[in-house]
């Protein structure tokens, strides 16, 4: 059962002011290949799961962006931790209908 739901937005500084997108659509694909329920939305990607899981997936893509060749990066992450279980739906469901 999932026990978290982090958003993160990620800025990678290139060496040299190339255009971000191709960098965040690489930490996006991190998220994608971990097999977690997120959802992609124009300033920030929400994952949905275990709150050690998800800080590790944010690990691999803050390390993804160096080895891809940005000089550093800024990592903005929102958490909502509710041990008795949360999703992604929870919280969104009434506007769906």
């Amino acid at each position: 059962m999932a026990n978290s739901l982090i958003s993160v937005q990620i800025i990678p500084k290139t060496k040299n002011g190339e255009d971000v997108i191709p960098y965040v659509d690489e930490a996006i694909k991190i998220i994608q290949e971990s097999g977690i329920k997120y959802e992609v939305h124009p300033l920030e990607t929400t994952m949905e799961g275990n709150m050690d899981e998800l800080f590790q997936i944010i690990s691999k893509m803050n390390k993804k962006m160096m080895e891809i060749g940005s000089k550093n990066v800024i990592t903005q992450i929102k958490v909502l931790y509710q041990p008795d279980g949360i999703t992604l739906s929870t919280l969104t469901e009434k506007y769906h209908s």
